[in-house]
């Protein structure tokens, strides 16, 4: 079995050979032998594009460096020889993080995609109109001219190699690395782009050459798409309209390019071309495992080509309530997209009841604790916390480099509490409001004037706004206001620093300060924990976390941490100041606590937990899926049935006995034959039969008033009616069935009002709103959609719940439900008799029914001998047998259908009577 890993970015890249640049080596970038000329550089002439690219990100801005009182001292930050080290994408980088000049480097091609994509008919002009004025007032840059001919040859005949690659999604690395040397995971296979432009290699030897070495030498498969596919992909699509809005910013401002719907195309090419390559290579019995927002379509495309493939799916990133989800144009694709996974899931529980809540007002479909119940089958979701690798962490931590940037830093900073930072430069990581928290502490507190610095690391992105320049304002006044030769109280770094200063800083570091609008997760906060061990300092610091309550990491830490509002400038700054004065011995308490909560939640252990969940799930879900479930055989039923002495049928009514009637008519009219089965199954005493049904007591009387001895269930399990007696069990509380009526009321009256032609019906303990009859049945069931959502939200601490049926909605109690009536009648049949039921026989049709099904099987492993359920129809089940495949009307009123298969549903059941009554031929 192997596991195919699905990222938008391998682990490795390509890097090139060309003449007079740097080379790329294990220990970061080398310098050319040869000595640069010591004359004036001159700037290549370079040719304009005169169409500018809406998908060119403007050049970083980068601040002017404050004066300190030491400028003749290299700065302690600065890595050696003047060359930027990236950060190592192994050892923990963020999670989603690309050169902001994609196609830019210099060992690598250049992009193609130096035009706007074309939008629809109607908007191109306008668009690129659009993108000509913005090129002029200057906020668009034009994107210069840089293919031609002797570039593509150069790269067509350049030496290269496989290296690290700088960006994607590092914890996911780290946690398949670790799953891999603990032994938890033998195969497996990335599927992935390298991360580069790749149109100047088309036609070349030289990709075939990378795929097949990527490949056999890697275990990596390699998706090429188009520079431009690319292009409108991640730095439009994924950047400009997901990313946005999975982090609630609603593109409702004037600089959103939400209504630049054409990029829609190119993230639909690109997740096709990643499920082209995995169908290719899929085996039966491999799994597949999609991740995260750049890839949504994967799973629901490979679904399509490979019914039975095994798959999963993970979101790294946060996932908005139901409100933003549902500005997105496309949001029905999105979700069918996921849906396609057998498994999706989410860092906390807060983005899986978003998820949920989504997918039931905007699909439609009824959603459960455990996942979505679509039509045809059924999808778990769930959540778990991704973590960090603290055996690789710890091995990198001790390495020299390491140490000799800690001592520098001591040096450096001796005697002063550094709050220390690391954050990407944009408006969800909240920088702009640390720097204005920590200007109002000094402001507020001046005797930590002096005594505490702000050391705050920012990382370029591919998104480029005004707020560089409002960052760069805060930190000037700041360091103007209480700056002097012996002191700067903030060290403001706009860019990355590499891996050993990082470790050393998180180990100096009194406090880590994270003030994220929203975020997924952030490792940062547990490399941080672990490195505050103590064990490379004299002393243990055991140093504080400010956390804010928007990042997904607070849900796991359960208030151990200094829990902020990052808005909340107040506060922020108060959790700086207790940060800063807190006794050794409550940090020590928080930071065991914390710590625990660290090394609980591992990076192999929720790698090696998902596969495990999606296993369970599969299997479940394969177990259940309707062309799995055999064609129930009456041989075999018979002899269960002659073996037995004492026997409990449950058969649903609506839709398995006899077919719904108009809701005009108070109860359809049950065929004779029907009744005059059920008095044939009740002949023998050894025989007790129940029919469950959603409709009221006095209805099902009317009903089977000519057969007595029979025990009703009403209400879908709100009343039971047992087979000896006259009177009727109420269920449930009627205390709090009134309670919750009176909110529900309120709520259907409200969109009945806007939805002509609905009705509402409203029975002992439940209500239910009819749309069969709307003037507009498609507007009709968006309102349902919402009603069912509303009342969800707002009553589910009133243990009720609304469950979408066709054209209908119900609302019924969740504590009561067929499978409670059930158990308690078996319940009281097994306490009053002499001898044990040993033959239970469920039929039925709906999805009330499968929790029945469940339960009898459950019986069926534990106590009773003889348990069979049986599902009509072509919807996935949990029942072990099924009759007529692929038809799913009533057991008696269908005949004329069923008799293309040789024999009537209605005869079979016939069967079973005369089998039973012993006049079988």
């Amino acid at each position: 079995m192997t596991v195919f890993i699905c990222s938008l970015f391998l682990p490795k890249t390509v890097h090139f050979n060309l003449p007079g640049q740097p080379r790329r080596t294990s220990s970061g970038l080398e310098r050319p032998t040869a000595k640069a000329p010591t004359t004036t550089k001159v700037k290549p002439k370079v040719t304009i594009d005169p169409t500018p690219s809406l998908f060119t990100p403007r050049p970083d801005i980068t601040p002017p460096q404050t004066p300190t009182y030491e400028e003749e001292q290299p700065d302690p930050f600065a890595n050696e020889d003047g060359i930027r080290v990236q950060f190592p994408n192994d050892l923990g980088s963020p999670s989603d993080k690309i050169s902001s000049s994609w196609g830019g480097r210099f060992n690598q091609p250049k992009s193609r995609a130096n035009s706007p994509p074309p939008a629809a008919i109607a908007e191109h002009g306008r668009t690129v109109e659009k993108a000509r004025e913005l090129g002029r007032q200057g906020v668009i840059q034009p994107k210069p001219l840089v293919r031609s001919e002797s570039h593509d040859r150069v790269f067509a005949s350049a030496g290269w190699k496989v290296v690290d690659a700088d960006q994607g999604n590092g914890g996911l690395r780290n946690a398949a690395d670790a799953a891999a040397r603990e032994g938890k995971l033998s195969e497996y296979t990335w599927v992935g782009t390298l991360g580069m432009p790749t149109d100047a290699l088309d036609g070349t030897q030289q990709k075939q050459d990378i795929e097949d070495t990527m490949a056999t030498e890697h275990d990596m498969l390699t998706v090429f798409c188009s520079d431009k596919d690319f292009d409108g992909h991640y730095a439009h699509f994924c950047k400009q309209i997901l990313w946005p809005v999975f982090h609630y910013q609603i593109p409702d401002n004037p600089k959103s390019k939400a209504y630049e719907d054409h990029s829609w195309k190119y993230y639909v090419n690109v997740c096709q071309a990643f499920a082209d390559k995995i169908v290719k290579n899929w085996k039966r019995g491999d799994v597949v495992w999609v991740h995260d927002y750049h890839l949504l379509l994967v799973p629901g495309m490979v679904r399509q080509k490979l019914p039975e493939a095994k798959i999963g799916f993970f979101l790294h990133v946060a996932f908005p309530s139901s409100e933003v989800f549902r500005c997105l144009a496309v949001r029905k694709e999105l979700l069918e997209g996921m849906l396609g996974a057998n498994l999706v899931g989410f860092q906390i529980p807060e983005y899986t009841r978003h998820f949920l809540q989504t997918c039931s007002r905007i699909l439609n479909v009824e959603a459960t604790t455990e996942g979505i119940e679509l039509e045809d089958r059924f999808v778990d979701v769930t959540d778990m916390a991704i973590g960090i690798d603290p055996v690789s962490l710890g091995k990198h931590r001790d390495e020299e480099n390491v140490i000799k940037w800690l001592k520098i830093m001591q040096e450096r900073y001796k005697g002063k509490r550094l709050i220390v930072a690391r954050d990407k430069l944009d408006h969800v990581r909240g920088v702009r409001q640390k720097l204005l928290s920590y200007e109002l502490f000094l402001n507020k507190h001046p005797e930590w004037r002096g005594h505490t610095v702000l050391i705050q690391v920012a990382l370029s992105t591919s998104e480029k706004s005004d707020l560089d320049a409002t960052v760069s304002d805060i930190v000037t006044r700041v360091n103007s206001s209480w700056a002097n030769l012996a002191y700067q109280p903030v060290v403001y770094l706009k860019q990355d620093i590499d891996y050993a200063q990082y470790l050393a800083l998180l180990t100096i570091a009194d406090a880590l300060m994270i003030t994220s609008q929203r975020e997924g997760m952030n490792l940062t906060s547990h490399e941080y924990l672990f490195c505050q061990d103590g064990s490379l300092l004299p002393e243990k610091k055991h140093g504080s976390l400010i956390l804010s309550e928007f990042a997904g990491t607070a849900s796991l830490f359960n208030k151990n941490e200094l829990s902020v509002n990052p808005w909340d400038y107040r506060q922020c700054a108060e959790a700086i100041r207790q940060a800063l004065e807190m006794s050794p011995e409550e940090k020590k308490r928080r930071w065991e606590l914390l710590h625990g909560a660290v090394s609980q939640h591992t990076g192999s252990h929720w790698f090696t937990d998902f596969l495990a969940h999606l296993e369970t799930s599969y299997n479940g879900q394969h177990k259940r899926d309707q062309t799995s479930v055999p064609r129930l055989s009456i041989p075999n039923v018979v002899g269960k049935y002659q073996q037995s002495r004492r026997r409990l049928f449950v058969l649903d009514y609506e839709g398995t006995l006899v077919s719904w009637g108009p809701l005009s008519q108070i109860i359809p009219v049950s065929p004779q034959r029907t009744l005059d089965i059920l008095n044939d199954l009740l002949l023998d005493e050894r025989n007790t039969v129940y029919v469950m049904s959603g409709r009221r007591p006095k209805e099902l009387e009317r009903v089977f008033r000519r057969v007595p001895n029979l025990g009703l269930i009403a209400e879908n399990g709100c009343f039971v009616k047992t087979a000896q007696s006259d009177e009727w069990t109420e269920m449930a509380d009627r205390t709090q069935i009134q309670t919750w009526k009176e909110a529900v009321r309120p709520i259907f009256t409200y969109f009945l009002e806007r939805t002509p032609g609905a009705e509402i019906e409203e029975r002992h303990c439940s209500f239910q709103f009819h749309y069969h009859g709307a003037e507009d049945i498609e507007a009709a069931a968006r309102q349902a959609s919402e009603c069912a959502s509303h009342v969800n939200d707002a009553c589910e601490s009133q243990r009720v719940h609304a469950i979408p049926l066709e054209r209908s909605i119900v609302v019924e109690p969740i504590d009561w439900t067929k499978k409670t009536a059930a158990k308690k009648v078996f319940e009281d049949m097994s306490a009053s008799g002499d001898a044990p039921i040993d033959f239970l026989m469920v039929v039925g049709d709906g999805r009330e029914d499968e929790k029945v099904f469940k339960w009898a099987n459950y019986l069926g492993e534990k106590t009773v001998q003889h348990a069979v359920t049986v599902n009509l129809g072509s919807r996935s089940t949990e029942a072990t047998a099924t009759v007529t495949q692929g038809v799913s009307d009533s057991l008696v009123d269908q005949v004329t259908v069923y008799a293309t298969y040789g024999e009537t549903v209605r005869d079979e059941l016939g069967d079973f009577v005369n089998l039973w009554k012993g006049n079988y031929p």
